[in-house]
């Protein structure tokens, strides 16, 4: 019995430590917290990155933790203001994907990079090599031209 409460008790304990670690919050205010990330990106003159995606999507989270570290960390810390919002089954915060031309529509993650002024800049295809690589291109083309950059000729602009 005492070996069923320990382990019991140790997958309660994993759970609760991987619930903590998800992604995205699934209560959170997405369209709040948009707005928030806006007004800071207007303040500091910096793109927003808005992610969506969803805890249950594998891709997602693997996505989340490759921007979470190393290079791409850094470069995403420095040039961007990040939001990330859950789409639950594809059920939730569905009025913000509509509002950047529903780019979940082709799955997920899906990410929008937005001017400070609330303008969809680029969405990247749905196969990206690489986030840093994503990430390097975009900023490269910024900071080369001073203005809010047009994507490349290969990834769809949507104005929103």
């Amino acid at each position: 019995m005492k070996k069923l409460l320990i382990l019991l008790s140790l997958f309660l304990a994993s759970s609760a430590a991987l619930a903590s670690d998800l992604p995205y919050d699934e209560k959170a205010d997405a369209k709040a917290e948009l707005q928030q990330t806006l007004a800071a990106a207007r303040q500091s003159h910096q793109p927003v990155l808005l992610i969506m995606g969803a805890n249950w999507c594998e891709d997602c989270r693997a996505l989340d933790a490759a921007l979470k570290s190393g290079k791409s960390a850094e470069l995403l810390a420095r040039e961007f203001k990040v939001v990330k919002v859950d789409v639950g089954n594809f059920d939730h915060n569905l009025d913000i994907d509509a509002a950047y031309g529903h780019p979940i529509a082709k799955g997920i993650p899906a990410a929008v990079v937005l001017s400070p002024d609330n303008q969809a800049t680029s969405t990247p295809p749905t196969a990206i090599p690489s986030p840093r690589a994503f990430l390097r291109r975009w900023c490269c083309r910024r900071t080369t031209r001073r203005s809010t950059p047009p994507a490349p000729a290969s990834w769809p602009t949507r104005a929103g």
